[in-house]
């Protein structure tokens, strides 16, 4: 049994994705995320890992892995609000374009409060490049 929601992301990140554990610095949790579809929570945890890093997509979990700049993801004109259909029902939803790939859903809605938190640090002149 895992002993946090920390742990259980990193459990399933390394069996989604092949993300090693020990290659994630947790910095940060965002608001728990309800499914449309499903309506299972979802509790976000944010880490760094290294970059570039090779991934191992476990293809029943994963459809794919989309890698996207946060600068390009923080221009207005890559997001779009709009409704999708799920289950045969209209559900709002936001919409991330990047390279020709489409990021909704919960993930949008993730990504979303993450950005946000991410503009108001830039906001307050703090450097994203790392070191």
């Amino acid at each position: 049994m895992d002993k946090s929601l920390a742990d259980t992301a990193l459990r399933e990140a390394e069996e989604e994705i092949g993300l090693n554990r020990k290659d994630v610095k947790v910095i940060g949790q965002l608001d728990d995320m309800a499914t449309a579809g499903t309506n299972y929570v979802i509790t976000p945890i944010v880490g760094l890992i290294p970059c570039p890093y090779r991934f191992k997509v476990d293809e029943f979990e994963t459809d794919e892995i989309i890698e996207v700049p946060i600068a390009a993801l923080l221009d207005e004109k890559c997001m779009e609000e709009g409704t999708a259909l799920v289950d045969g029902k209209a559900v709002d939803s936001y919409f991330y374009h990047y390279s020709n790939k489409v990021i909704w859903g919960a993930t949008a809605r993730i990504l979303k409060q993450l950005l946000e938190i991410i503009s108001d640090i830039v906001a307050q002149g703090v450097s994203l490049e790392s070191n």
